[in-house]
């Protein structure tokens, strides 16, 4: 198969085109249009849109290689790159950035269900990145093992570091920070360090903090006074999440921010949990009838929140 995902593709037999979003085998792939609806497709009945030919990121980005001298020569900065497919959102791929002085001989290998596939094996320049898996947003709960070997080379008078051998399996929680840019892709996505920084220790600091009293106390931010708890609103990875985790999320913001009131002496708070199916309702509710600081509380703004909100009196 010669389709990779995020390619623009045309049905052969029927007035319909969009973006390969899954890859099922080697016969079939699945096709989203512009209606968001995936179809399975045989690969003998679609074709490429002329005029989308598609490229690599790499390939827009490419540089010649820079000769490095040894003195500005830099050993450490490997990064995995996941970068949203720039027409399909539900698209990531991933990337090797080197950030280094070395040339990269590389290996990546897909394990999944035990089953190994070969997924990428080649050279990455100094200062260059390369593609090297793409996967579904949608599938993150099955996506495979990525492991990765990386060999470090120059033909300075460096000497190489020690062969790299990480594994990455990706959680929803790999996801949670805010996505970033990243220069050598010019695209945001999130970044993932493969190899470490060298250790270094200063002495006289360590021993000073073992006799150094701790004097800083913890604050409390203060939160907002309308607090909207929709997961949207609280985290921008929240499509890597499932329910259990959207809840737990919800529920500890909750609390925190409920206890950050009281201790700033809020007169009252207006939490934001929706309608749906109850269960943060319920936990807001049954969390506030027992605290000892809660003097009352009732539906918040019904005519702009309907059920969805409630608003808390505090003693």
């Amino acid at each position: 198969m010669n389709f990779k995902l995020g390619e623009f593709v045309r049905f052969v037999d029927e007035n319909r085109e969009g973006y390969i979003t899954k890859i099922i085998d080697e016969q079939l792939v699945g096709v989203t249009g512009e209606d968001d609806f995936e179809i399975p497709v045989l690969v003998t009945h679609i074709t490429r849109v002329h005029g989308y030919q598609y490229q690599d990121v790499e390939d827009l980005t490419a540089k010649d290689t820079p000769q490095m001298v040894k003195d500005n020569f830099t050993k450490r900065g490997i990064h995995l790159a996941v970068i949203p497919d720039a027409n399909k959102g539900s698209i990531v791929h991933f990337y090797i950035v080197n950030e280094t002085s070395f040339q990269l001989l590389t290996a990546v290998q897909a394990d999944k269900n035990n089953k190994i596939k070969g997924e990428f094996a080649g050279l990455i320049e100094p200062h260059q990145n390369r593609k090297i898996y793409s996967a579904a947003l949608p599938e993150l709960d099955v996506w495979p093992t990525l492991h990765i070997q990386l060999l470090t080379y120059a033909t300075q008078d460096v000497k190489s570091l020690e062969p790299l051998n990480t594994s990455f399996k990706f959680k929803a929680k790999d996801f949670s920070g805010a996505k970033v840019n990243v220069p050598q892709i010019k695209q945001n996505g999130w970044l993932l360090r493969v190899d470490e920084d060298e250790l270094k220790i200063d002495v006289d600091k360590l021993k000073e903090s073992f006799f150094k009293p701790s004097t800083e106390k913890l604050t409390l931010e203060r939160p907002a006074k309308e607090l909207d708890l929709h997961i949207e609103k609280l985290r921008d990875d929240h499509q890597f999440l499932n329910k259990n985790e959207i809840l737990t999320i919800q529920q500890d913001i909750f609390t925190k921010s409920l206890d950050a009131a009281i201790a700033h002496k809020y007169p009252q708070m207006i939490f934001i949990h929706g309608v749906g199916n109850g269960v943060l309702r319920d936990f807001i509710h049954k969390t506030i009838s027992k605290h000892p600081q809660v003097k009352t509380f009732m539906d918040a703004q019904k005519e702009k929140f309907g059920y969805g909100a409630t608003q808390v009196i505090f003693k």
